[in-house]
């Protein structure tokens, strides 16, 4: 079991600072525009809550374009987590979208979706993202090995080679296809 809480506390303080301004911005995740990304992360999160709970997925948010609906998207990545960070979510095998794997990788994509995506829309709006380095060495961890062997690698980038001088955070999110070098993470406040 990997706790990933403090981490999507960090990308659901992120989705809340945001505004109107910036679902325009182009992301790191080619063809999605921050509004498009902000959707796709509350399908995951629903989605990835569900399985966590064994139940059918509630629904997501059917647009980000005001406060309110940013709020209730960051509450569902808030519960995301609250529910792998239960035991028995880890226990067993799901069906997604026609996908049975173990809920063990079931959470752990569920944790590389906070981590990458937490950085896509942390670059994209020029701000911070910090997320535990522990939970971030854990989606390294597993990125390095399931995304070479993914059974739906057409979700993934291609890995960017980037130098091991990198923070932990840049080259994780290389190996899923991003170019840290290109996109680059505001300073911590």
């Amino acid at each position: 079991m990997i706790d990933f809480r403090a981490a999507s506390d960090a990308l659901a303080d992120l989705i809340e600072q945001l505004d109107d301004d910036d679902l325009a911005r182009a992301t790191p995740c080619e063809s999605y525009t921050v509004s498009d990304l902000l959707m796709h992360i509350d399908e995951g999160a629903t989605g990835f809550t569900a399985a966590a709970c064994g139940e059918i997925s509630s629904p997501a948010v059917t647009a980000v374009n005001d406060d309110a609906s940013r709020g209730k998207l960051a509450d569902h990545v808030r519960d995301l987590a609250k529910a792998w960070a239960e035991p028995r979510a880890w226990d067993g095998d799901s069906d997604l979208a026609g996908l049975e794997l173990p809920n063990e990788t079931w959470g752990k994509i569920a944790m590389t979706e906070v981590i990458v995506h937490g950085w896509d829309l942390a670059v994209a709006t020029h701000r911070g993202f910090v997320p535990p380095e522990s939970v971030v060495l854990a989606c390294h961890d597993h990125v390095q090995g399931f995304l070479t062997e993914a059974p739906l690698p057409e979700l993934w980038g291609e890995p960017v080679p980037v130098d091991a001088t990198l923070s932990l955070l840049d080259r994780t999110v290389a190996i899923a296809g991003r170019d840290p070098r290109s996109w680059r993470l505001a300073p911590p406040a």
